[in-house]
C-alpha cells in the first residue's frame, strides 16, 4: 500500500468507516513510515478537536446577584409581614368582642330586655357597655390609636376583678355570676396586645431618628 492509501485508509477508520484494510497493515506502516505517522497525529488532532464542541452555558450572573441582594431584603421584611399578619388578628378579635359586647348591651339600652330588677341601673350599665363597645371598634378600626383606649380598660378589667373578688369571699354574689368579667380581662389584653403591635413601627422610626440626629 502506497502512503496515500494508508491515509485514506486511516481518515476512514477516524470517522468511523470501514478502512478497507487490516488493522495491523495499517499501523504496520505507520510505525515505519515518518510521514504517515505525523500525518496520523495531525489527522487524530483535527478530529478530536471536530468533535468535542464547546458546550453554551448561560449566563446567570445577573440572576445570582438578584438572588444575594433580595436575601437581605427578605430577611428585612420577614419580621414586618409577621408584624402585621399579628396585628391583623388582634384587630379581628377586637372587632368581634365589640361587636359582642354590643350585641348584649344594647337590647338592655334600647329594650330592657334582661332587666328584673332595677331597670335604671342596668339601662346605666348598658350605656356604659355600648361606649366601650364603641371605643373598641374605634381601636380596631384605627389600631394605631389603640394605645389611648388601654388605660381605661386596664382599669375597668381591674376594678372589675377586685370587686368580684371581694364579693366573692363576703358571700355577697356567686362565683357564676362574675365569670362574664371575665371578658373584660380578655378584652383588656387584646387592646393592649393591638396597642403594642401597632405601636412598634412609631417606636422603631423615633428610635431611628434620634440616633440619626444624636
Amino acid at each position: 500500500m502506497t502512503c496515500d492509501d494508508v491515509r485514506t485508509a486511516l481518515s476512514a477508520r477516524l470517522d468511523g468507516e470501514d478502512p478497507q484494510a487490516a488493522p495491523e497493515v495499517l499501523d504496520a506502516h505507520t510505525e515505519r513510515c515518518p510521514g504517515c505517522r505525523a500525518w496520523l497525529s495531525r489527522a487524530e488532532q483535527v478530529t478530536r478537536l471536530a468533535r468535542v464542541r464547546a458546550v453554551a452555558v448561560p449566563d446567570l450572573t445577573a440572576s445570582v446577584l438578584a438572588a444575594v441582594a433580595a436575601d437581605p431584603v427578605a430577611a428585612r421584611g420577614a419580621p414586618a409581614a409577621a408584624r402585621r399578619a399579628r396585628r391583623q388578628v388582634l384587630r379581628v378579635a377586637v372587632a368581634v368582642a365589640a361587636v359582642a359586647q354590643l350585641s348584649i348591651a344594647l337590647p338592655v339600652l334600647l329594650a330592657g330586655l334582661g332587666v328584673t330588677v332595677d331597670p335604671h341601673t342596668s339601662r346605666e350599665m348598658a350605656s356604659f357597655d355600648v361606649a366601650l363597645a364603641v371605643g373598641f371598634a374605634l381601636a380596631a378600626w384605627r389600631p394605631e390609636r389603640a394605645r389611648a383606649f388601654v388605660p381605661v380598660a386596664l382599669v375597668l378589667a381591674v376594678c372589675l376583678a377586685g370587686t368580684s373578688a371581694v364579693d366573692i369571699a363576703n358571700s355577697t354574689t356567686a362565683l357564676v355570676h362574675e365569670v362574664g368579667h371575665l371578658a373584660a380581662v380578655v378584652q383588656a389584653g387584646l387592646l393592649w396586645a393591638l396597642g403594642r403591635v401597632s405601636g412598634e413601627p412609631d417606636r422603631r422610626v423615633a428610635t431611628a431618628l434620634r440616633a440619626r440626629h444624636g
